[in-house]
């Protein structure tokens, strides 16, 4: 993972997300990530996803 996304929050995330153009939508108990054509690297969007997955999952 490049080291300046490596200390990233999830709000960092969003934020990034909503600046490239890209929203995280919400329905009933899955997102679904929607981004614009062409504004996120390849290799900056495959980090993004590994940070993610490393993300504890939520109990319940």
């Amino acid at each position: 993972m490049p080291n300046r996304i490596r200390s990233w929050s999830l709000t960092s995330f969003e934020q990034r997300l909503v600046k490239t153009g890209g929203r995280l939508v919400k329905h009933a108990r899955y997102y679904s990530l929607l981004l614009a054509e062409g504004h996120l690297s390849r290799r900056l969007f495959g980090s993004m996803l590994r940070m993610i997955a490393t993300l504890p999952l939520p109990d319940g």
